[in-house]
């Protein structure tokens, strides 16, 4: 790993619980292999391209790393009726990242939905640049998946693949973004993006697929945690048992 800086920044209001203050520890790097970023994971950090994050919040750890045991998953009804309506009636692409005019105008009404619906903060339009910075330029190979209702573009995910390197290293897909068609929300692609990416990994016999942070309290992050069985890392670093399989 090369890094290039590191900073902590200043506390701000919390954009997932209102009433806490909130910072993220930040490094920059030029030079990242899959297994110095999956240990980065196990230690509780994210990325977005060469940028690692983690919180380093004064007074609050409820940011907490979730892992959804692969081959043990068994949805529940709302999964399951996900699956019925995306199961072959969506396609699905993998491929190398890319930006289009699709992929940004896809990118802007999905987010402009979750800030009129959800209060996500939107800042306007995404530039190909920002997108190419996030998604596209990467410390190693990312899989991109595209998802289509016909031959209309309606998911995009990124996903990482970390390969098993014994204990230390057990591998896994960790998805790091997905945003999809606002106007097929009852399709309910968000699920339908993370049933698959818990189906590939169990495919690939890799243990875990990772799903970033879980915040208890958080409407656009507790639904993680339907997923099951799972586990949350602890601030003391250790991953634990947290829901187990649905009824």
């Amino acid at each position: 790993m090369e890094s290039l800086f590191r900073y902590v920044s200043a506390p701000a209001a919390c954009t997932y619980l209102p009433e806490q203050r909130a910072s993220l520890e930040y490094e920059i790097v030029t030079r990242l292999s899959k297994a110095e970023y999956q240990q980065r994971m196990l230690d509780g950090w994210r990325r977005f391209g060469h940028m690692l994050f983690r919180p380093a919040c004064a007074a609050c750890t409820a940011c907490r790393a979730l892992r959804v045991h692969a081959g043990r998953f068994r949805p529940d009804r709302s999964q399951r009726r996900a699956r019925r309506d995306n199961e072959g009636a969506v396609r699905m692409e993998v491929g190398e990242p890319s930006v289009t005019d699709e992929k940004l105008r896809l990118y802007d009404r999905f987010h402009e939905h979750q800030s009129a619906t959800i209060g996500w903060p939107y800042h306007g339009a995404k530039d190909a640049d920002s997108y190419i910075d996030a998604f596209v330029v990467q410390p190693f190979p990312v899989e991109e998946w595209r998802y289509y209702l016909d031959d209309r573009l309606v998911g995009v995910g990124y996903v990482d693949v970390l390969p098993a390197a014994g204990e230390r290293l057990p591998g896994g897909l960790s998805a790091i973004y997905f945003f999809y068609d606002p106007d097929e929300r009852r399709r309910s692609l968000g699920t339908w993006n993370v049933f698959c990416v818990i189906a590939e990994a169990a495919r690939r016999r890799l243990p875990f697929a990772y799903l970033g942070y879980y915040v208890g309290g958080c409407r656009s992050l507790e639904y993680k945690a339907r997923f099951v069985p799972n586990q949350l890392r602890d601030p003391d670093g250790v991953w634990r048992d947290f829901r187990g399989l649905a009824k």
